[in-house]
Parts: structure tokens; C-alpha cells; sequence
């Protein structure tokens, strides 16, 4: 059975840029740490890479959230540096699927809002289940940024995806605007029976 683990929206600009946080630079560590401890052989790491183009103001996003940020092959659009060396030192313990999946590129999906259709596509690829058979996937963990907003959305994404597939998000790897932000968005992510660990 394979274990998924989905690292969310780890950017600099959501870290230290244009939209970041003390509490997005205080889980940088963590989240690295934990991409260090649980991406093994037996589990699928993915992280999802926010993708605006220049364009970014005039789309319904940028009308109600008027901060440019994560425009593609910008400094703010990248993983930040600590996100990016653990998932090199674990590289080597990832299931190679990349030729299967075109739209994943070194594991990385790029989404232009909130959820994400192909990562959704991809897990469901991934867990294979059939009418008679169940999947392959045993679990999914989320976590990163942030949390009320790409985290919640791809997590309640993943559960109507794999509903009878465990969805969990890890509190202390995860970071919103604000701390209330955070626990509102936790206890949001509960009544929809996702495990808060």
C-alpha cells in the first residue's frame, strides 16, 4: 500500500515574500524535517508549486486578493531553499512515475488556484481502485501553506477524491495568515473528517 504525502504551496513567497508570515518562516524547518523522515520507499511525495502568470492582477483572484505573488520563474515562485534540499536529500527514495504523469515535472504540480484538478488526478491514478477491488492508497498527508486556504481546499479535494482513504493535515507543519486563521481552518478541515495530527 502506498502512502501519499503532499507538501502545499511551500514558496518564498509565501514564507518571506510578498504574502509571508512569521508563522509560514516558523514551519519552513519542520516541514523539511518531516520530508526527511517519512518520504520513503513506501511513500509518494508530491508538492504543489501556486503558478500565477504576469496576468496575475486582472484574473477574479488577484481582484479579491490584490497581491502579485507566485508569478511563474520568479524568486517569490520558488520552493523555499530548505523545502527544495530536503526533497533533493530524499530523491533518491521516491517512486519513479514522472514519464506516466506529463503534467508532474520532478514531482512538482504547478497550480493556478486554490486546489488542484491534476493533483487530484494524480492521486486518484495513483490509489487505482476499481468497483470490486479497493486502492492502493493507504493515507494522504497534507501540510503547508496556507493553511484556510490551498491546504484546506486540496485536503477536502483529496477526501472526495479517495473518501474511504484516511486524509490526514499536520497542524504543526502548516501555517495561515493568521493563528486564529489557522485553528478556523483546522477545526473546518474536522467536521469534513479530516485528521488533524
Amino acid at each position: 500500500m502506498k502512502k501519499i504525502l503532499i507538501v502545499v504551496d511551500m514558496q518564498n513567497d509565501f514564507v518571506d515574500g510578498s504574502l509571508g508570515t512569521p508563522e509560514a518562516q516558523a514551519i519552513v524547518p519542520k516541514v523539511a524535517d518531516y520530508i526527511r523522515t517519512h518520504a520513503d520507499k513506501n511513500t509518494i511525495l508530491l508538492v504543489t508549486k501556486d503558478t500565477h502568470n504576469v496576468n496575475y492582477m486582472e484574473t477574479l483572484e488577484g481582484k479579491n486578493l490584490p497581491v502579485a505573488h507566485c508569478i511563474k520563474n520568479t524568486h517569490g515562485w520558488e520552493l523555499a531553499p530548505a523545502i527544495q534540499e530536503a526533497i533533493y536529500d530524499t530523491r533518491d527514495k521516491y517512486h519513479d512515475f514522472d514519464s506516466y504523469f506529463p503534467y508532474v515535472s520532478d514531482h512538482i504540480i504547478q497550480k493556478p488556484t486554490f486546489g488542484s484538478i491534476d493533483l487530484q488526478n494524480l492521486v486518484d491514478l495513483l490509489d487505482d481502485a476499481t468497483d470490486t477491488q479497493p486502492g492502493d492508497v493507504a493515507e494522504i498527508t497534507l501540510m503547508g501553506l496556507c493553511t484556510g486556504i490551498c491546504v484546506l481546499s486540496n485536503a477536502i479535494m483529496c477526501k472526495a477524491t479517495l473518501p474511504n482513504v484516511p486524509v490526514r493535515v499536520v497542524a504543526d507543519c502548516s501555517a495561515c495568515v493568521t493563528p486564529a486563521s489557522h485553528e478556523t481552518a483546522l477545526e473546518a478541515m474536522k467536521l469534513c473528517q479530516i485528521e488533524i495530527v
